[in-house]
């Protein structure tokens, strides 16, 4: 009985082992202390840290703001919590250029909430993300989980895969960017910003 057992048993472990491996290393890409690993923009009215939090607000001119990572990405996944703020929230996530977003927030062409949906200059929001109505909290703490490879993107609001979408013309590589809408009173924070590169 023992013997047959055994085989099964190291099996077993085998799988486990491959799927470990195949699961990406997240790495906190925010340090919660300060904007080291980001291009700070000039003159930084925008985006401040405090108790480990990204706070990112509107400044009195509207003007927006990107606030990018130095690092460049080719095949990633990128992971943070957010949390909506005051007035008409409109932020999201650029992916390696700022043509591809994943939109957080209201959108300002369809005046309302597009959160998990693919934002593409020309092309408006080509899929709606699925479900979010129900996960989204407006009041509190939210994960969303951006995974690009190559021009396929997938994405996760809190823990339920909510879009799927394919670019026709994504960028190979480029930096991570969060996005500060111009032209809007708001507020939103981030927290536990984590990637890794697939």
């Amino acid at each position: 009985m023992t013997r047959r057992l055994f085989p099964l048993f190291a099996l077993l472990i085998v799988s486990a082992l491959f799927i470990q491996a195949d699961d990406p290393k997240m790495k906190k890409i925010f340090n919660g202390k300060n904007l080291k690993g980001w291009v700070e923009p000039e003159n930084n009215i925008w985006w401040s840290v405090e108790d480990g939090i990204l706070k990112v607000k509107s400044g009195p001119d509207q003007t927006g703001s990107i606030l990018w990572t130095k690092k460049e990405y080719e095949d990633f996944v990128v992971q943070a919590e957010f949390k909506m703020g005051d007035g008409t929230v409109d932020s999201g996530f650029f992916l390696r250029d700022d043509s591809q977003q994943i939109q957080i927030g209201e959108s300002g062409s369809l005046k309302r909430d597009m959160t998990g949906s693919p934002y593409i200059p020309g092309k408006g929001y080509p899929v709606e993300a699925e479900g979010v109505s129900e996960l989204l909290k407006m009041d509190d703490w939210n994960t969303m989980k951006v995974q690009a490879i190559d021009n396929k993107y997938t994405v996760w609001l809190n823990g339920e895969e909510v879009m799927n979408y394919t670019s026709e013309n994504a960028s190979e590589e480029g930096p991570i960017g969060i996005q500060l809408h111009p032209k809007r009173d708001m507020s939103i924070e981030y927290r536990n910003i984590m990637a890794a590169e697939l």
